[in-house]
């Protein structure tokens, strides 16, 4: 249902007031619903993403780009823009019921912010542009249930590591079972599932790992890089990764681990275009994923592979990338290292950063990207000077989406 007429022209009127206010009134909101919901600080985000702001960030940029699209309709780009966040609150078990405490405490911050300027034509305005957004998220979200055959919000459910493996000296992958010996439900290739664990200080923390295995091998596989403590630029420090630490310090063969029915929009196309994966670091996940099933499935289209990392060394998955694509006849891969070490570059194997000058891409290939936000941005770039289209260029961001979901 389109936004009515009347709450269209104030909207229009001012979103640029509330645009540069954004920044203001999502860290407020966060700031009230965690005094009133201390449970949901503690128990549902992610308290390392709210101390760097992040996902105060893509609040923002998810409601801007929303309220943006309401005065030029495309419903193409909405379903863009709320298909990954559906996904998410899905993998996360959100229920309708929790979108009331939202709108509560958002709207308290957009009033203690603004002020008078919030009339009550601006806030009836605002407060449709909301509901027409939480609403179509709700149906979108009760449809992944019902696609995954469970209840609104029931998505949780125990699995015993049956593997462990190291796929380099930082990353390590986990073979996860039903604990009755069934098959674990199935997935698409490059989806991912969410990983509770209850940290030392009583805090039950959740985070998302895509799925490193062929979705026809009845277990599922996660690989978790530990993540460290880190030096920034201006002399901050970026918080050690409170759940990846504890999976690769503490879990092991037999050990249980609470985890979710497979969500993600990230997923290969139902045709015959070509591909280009491409991925950085621990970007390479949902990759391996999609290029077993590849493999098992005997693809014949023409695949063009790209990988970046910091040196061979921190490459997880180096051996198995080069195998799956050895299995399928019209892959190539292409691996750069900003470090090589006593190594020399080779065809396909190069010093420096990734580029795509000399790789053969047809303007109907299907890509998808997953790694650093700048060198998911970098490679986009890329891609469209190559005449991709930008509808053809699918990508997954670890974290709070920032990349600007409206353009």
């Amino acid at each position: 249902m389109p936004l009515s007429p009347e709450s269209k022209e104030v909207i229009q009127a001012t979103l640029p007031a509330v645009g540069a206010a954004i920044g203001d009134i999502t860290p407020l909101f966060y700031k009230k619903m965690f005094a009133a919901h201390p449970e949901l600080e503690r128990d549902l985000f992610n308290r390392g993403n709210q101390k760097q702001g992040e996902q105060q960030k893509a609040l923002a940029g998810s409601i801007a780009a929303f309220a943006t699209l309401q005065l030029d309709p495309d419903p193409a780009r909405v379903e863009t823009v709320l298909s990954r966040i559906a996904h998410k609150h899905a993998s996360l078990g959100i229920k309708p019921e929790e979108y009331w405490i939202v709108h509560k405490h958002l709207f308290e911050a957009i009033v203690e912010i603004l002020g008078e300027a919030v009339t009550p034509e601006v806030a009836a305005a605002w407060d449709e542009v909301y509901w027409l957004m939480a609403n179509t998220l709700i149906k979108m979200e009760d449809d992944l249930y019902k696609s995954a055959g469970v209840a609104p919000g029931d998505v949780w459910r125990t699995v015993r590591v049956a593997e462990r493996v190291y796929q380099s000296a930082d990353t390590v992958s986990f073979v996860l079972t039903s604990l009755d010996g069934a098959p674990l439900p199935g997935f698409r290739a490059g989806q991912y599932l969410s990983v509770g664990v209850k940290l030392p200080d009583g805090a039950r923390q959740i985070r998302q790992y895509s799925l490193s295995s062929a979705p026809s091998q009845g277990d599922w596989r996660i690989t978790v890089k530990r993540v460290l403590a880190q030096p920034t630029e201006d002399g901050t420090v970026v918080p050690a990764g409170e759940v990846s630490n504890y999976l690769f310090e503490n879990v092991f063969e037999g050990d249980e681990l609470q985890v979710t029915t497979p969500f993600g929009d990230l997923v290969l196309t139902e045709n015959d275009a070509p591909l280009f994966l491409a991925s950085a670091g621990i970007g390479c996940t949902p990759m391996i994923g999609m290029l077993s099933h590849l493999a098992e499935t005997g693809d014949a289209r023409r695949i063009s592979v790209l990988h970046a990392d910091r040196s061979v060394a921190n490459h997880a998955h180096r051996q198995e990338l080069a195998t799956l694509v050895e299995r399928i006849p019209g892959a190539e891969v292409h691996r750069w290292y900003e470090d090589l070490g006593a190594r020399q570059p080779l065809a396909t194997v190069r010093l420096g950063r990734a580029e795509l000058s000399d790789l053969p891409l047809d303007p109907d290939t299907q890509a998808y990207l997953c790694g650093p936000l700048p060198f998911m941005l970098s490679m986009r770039e890329a891609l469209i000077e190559r005449n991709i289209p930008a509808e053809n260029i699918h990508y997954e961001v670890f974290g709070p989406d920032s990349w600007s979901p409206a353009s």
